[in-house]
């Protein structure tokens, strides 16, 4: 009596209510949430993942999709349907072009030391460029490098993937498409974009952890 009266406690929504949870998280939250998130606040026995799928599927079409940004989920605009919200976006603070070249460097070549960075660039970073872009919440500390002096490292952020609605680091753009879009001229420093045309996929390869091998540390 006591085994079926535990089974039924523990018992897990419906799949279709595990849905709807999730579904109010991610419209609730200000941020993205992963799927560990979810788990700790839905009861007992549910699936967020298998839910994800199911929410997914409904929301195909439809003028908001549940978007993944790094690890994590969130219910963005339909990107077909962006231009609608341009309105709305107010330009708050304009980058340098030293903060745009920092920022460049750590989203193509992280987890990156300030001295990397430097010799990209060929002139030194302020303090004041970097902090700038992790108070925009753009930019991290990583891990330490493990090298003479143990210098910490710098990494792009899931903040910087959803602002400019990337999934992961393999979707940044290539040299080409930069220089097309305006966002890169000729006076940025050489090898800035990795790869001889920026379309390298092993150097995009970047948000993987297992690539840093034994030179780091947490």
């Amino acid at each position: 009596m006591s085994d079926e009266r535990e089974k039924t406690l523990f018992h897990a929504p419906p799949l279709g209510e595990q849905e709807r949870m999730i579904e109010a998280m991610l419209f609730a939250s200000a941020e993205p949430l992963n799927l560990r998130q979810m788990a700790a606040r839905m009861p007992h026995g549910c699936d967020p993942a298998e839910a994800l799928v199911g929410l997914r599927k409904r929301y195909e079409g439809r003028g908001v999709s549940v978007a993944k940004v790094g690890d994590a989920w969130a219910i963005r605009t339909a990107g077909d349907l962006s231009y609608l919200m341009q309105k709305e976006t107010v330009e708050q603070r304009k980058l340098s072009r030293a903060a745009i070249e920092t920022l460049a460097i750590i989203a193509y070549h992280q987890p990156v030391t300030r001295a990397e960075i430097e010799e990209i660039r060929g002139v030194s970073v302020s303090r004041g460029t970097v902090d700038q872009l992790i108070e925009l919440g753009w930019v991290r500390f990583g891990r330490r490098k493990m090298t003479p002096g143990r210098p910490v490292t710098y990494v792009a952020t899931e903040g910087f993937l959803d602002h400019f609605g990337l999934e992961s680091a393999r979707d940044l753009p290539g040299l080409k498409e930069l220089r097309e879009a305006g966002l890169l001229d000729s006076r940025a420093p050489h090898g800035l974009v990795p790869g001889p045309t920026g379309d390298d996929d092993d150097a995009q390869d970047l948000m993987d952890e297992d690539d840093t091998g034994d030179m780091f540390e947490d």
